[in-house]
């Protein structure tokens, strides 16, 4: 683990750090290396709050745990983890300005703009230059509104680590919520993704509360 990190402001984060292309690129066969991953556990401690990356950890962790367990690279579903709340801190303005509004409901709450955002800064910093990075570049993205259509272990890798990711953003020991969610997708992934996008719009419209369209599509696959 990296020593505690001094930590700048979210917006100032954003703008003033140089681009992540790494000190230690990708192996030549596309793999991670250590020089890399360091780099973002450290961009990601100076970029959110304390108790934010307590979270990131524990989603990291679960996300890897469900992914070994689904057969799905557990390597990729942590790193994605890592990085999943990496402009979850920034504020408003800069949300809007890395993510433009689709939508209402991204214009009225920015925050639902985190992972779209996210995924603008780390494509900013330099990632998405081979496969793996785009995978998790995808389960940044889709972490706030849940996969695309097409999640497998083994036929849709890409979505298989966004599955793990949204599961573990939502079942993390932490929230004290979700426990089910959490157990279930040890052992059945695509059940617990049923589960978990089916009880949050289910919870939202017997509120009388708008679904965001992407979350609504993920919903839609589903069923």
């Amino acid at each position: 683990m990296i020593q505690s990190l001094p930590r700048t402001g979210a917006g100032e984060a954003a703008s003033g750090l140089q681009p992540l292309r790494p000190v230690v690129g990708a192996e030549a066969d596309g793999r991670l290396s250590a020089g890399q991953l360091q780099g973002w556990l450290t961009r990601v401690q100076l970029m959110v709050k304390p108790r934010r990356f307590e979270h990131v950890m524990r989603v990291a962790e679960l996300a890897r745990e469900i992914a070994q367990a689904g057969g799905i690279d557990p390597q990729l579903a942590y790193w994605a983890g890592v990085l999943h709340d990496v402009a979850r801190d920034l504020p408003d303005t800069e949300l809007l300005r890395l993510a433009p509004p689709e939508c209402e409901i991204d214009a009225a709450h920015p925050l639902a703009l985190h992972g779209r955002a996210g995924r603008t800064l780390l494509e900013h910093w330099g990632l998405g230059q081979n496969q793996a990075e785009r995978i998790i570049l995808e389960a940044v993205e889709d972490h706030t509104t849940g996969p695309r259509a097409g999640m497998a272990g083994a036929g849709g890798a890409g979505n298989g680590v966004s599955a793990c990711v949204y599961i573990a953003d939502v079942s993390e020991p932490g929230r004290g919520v979700n426990a089910d969610i959490r157990e279930l997708a040890l052992y059945d992934l695509p059940a617990a993704l049923h589960r978990a996008i089916v009880s949050k719009v289910t919870y939202l419209q017997g509120r009388g509360i708008e679904v965001h369209p992407r979350l609504l599509s993920s919903y839609r696959a589903l069923l």
